[in-house]
């Protein structure tokens, strides 16, 4: 399959991007999420993967519904590659701006009953390796060729090992909504930094983390395993930086993914190495075709 090439040879893939404007997937329309395409593809993001929120698995499941249609419609934006669920498995300990009451307790059920029927779409799950009957999830998750992620965790480093042996290979916006480094308890952040196989993700909005920490991570991690994502969520002043609540709280993103190439290029990461991240290494961990 040929890909358009977009930002100069680049093709920009966002494997985690909830909304754009005022839309997000928290819909039954495909229009929103065709909407959210066309703005993402517009700031030179050529593929995504819907994120999906955690809430009750109904309407996680009318929200992958309305991915499935938006794929299936073909019209012009963003190339929809599938779906990306952010939960609902994860810790309410570290829901970070997720509602915490909206996530479930990890069960082989409950899985079943989320991703039936939409087997084929979901590409990556988000889920706390921490929690009782987590590990099983992972397993599942992975016989079914669906790439599994740690995120809104509180996870110790040795929880954090005990998820990668059950599948996991990857870590959703390394140090947001997890437990943070110790010197005695490096967490899930610090086994992030120092796995060599972990994928992790980085908000690179330079306000999810500090550009010391980004400089740390882009030394510490082989370059092969760093993912630029937007996390871009819908609100006011979308395109123009992080989205902020009352008081100046941290919501979300409000970047696309050429923005954080640019962000990281400002930062001193030398041009084709920062579109790896947003590039080469997201195309290669889905297992996507090479560029033509």
């Amino acid at each position: 399959m040929a890909y358009v090439k977009t930002v100069g040879k680049h093709y920009l893939i966002d494997i985690h991007v909830h909304g754009a404007d005022d839309c997000d997937t928290r819909t039954r329309r495909q229009d929103d999420i065709l909407r959210m395409a066309v703005r993402h593809a517009e700031r030179g993001t050529a593929a995504v993967l819907p994120t999906v929120y955690p809430n009750a698995l109904e309407l996680m499941r009318e929200n992958m519904g309305a991915v499935r249609r938006a794929m299936e419609s073909r019209r012009q934006g963003a190339e929809i590659l599938g779906v990306h669920l952010e939960g609902p498995f994860l810790n309410p300990e570290r829901a970070g701006s997720l509602d915490g009451k909206s996530f479930a307790d990890p069960s082989l059920d409950a899985l079943t009953r989320l991703i039936e029927g939409f087997e084929d779409i979901i590409r990556v799950i988000t889920i706390a390796p921490e929690l009782p009957g987590a590990l099983k999830l992972i397993e599942a998750c992975r016989a079914k060729g669906i790439l599994v992620h740690m995120g809104h965790s509180d996870a110790s480093f040795e929880q954090a090992e005990e998820g990668k042996r059950a599948g996991a290979t990857g870590i959703t916006h390394i140090f947001n909504a997890m437990r943070g480094f110790h010197h005695r308890e490096p967490g899930l952040a610090g086994f992030g930094l120092m796995d060599e196989d972990i994928h992790v993700e980085v908000i690179a909005d330079l306000a999810h983390l500090h550009p010391q920490s980004i400089k740390m991570l882009l030394e510490m991690k082989p370059p092969g395993k760093i993912i630029l994502i937007s996390d871009a969520i819908k609100g006011a002043g979308w395109g123009s930086g992080p989205v902020r609540g009352p008081g100046g709280t941290l919501l979300g993103s409000g970047i696309a993914l050429a923005d954080a190439v640019k962000n990281l290029i400002t930062l001193g990461v030398p041009q084709e190495r920062a579109f790896q991240f947003a590039s080469d290494n997201p195309r290669k961990y889905l297992g996507l075709p090479t560029v033509v």
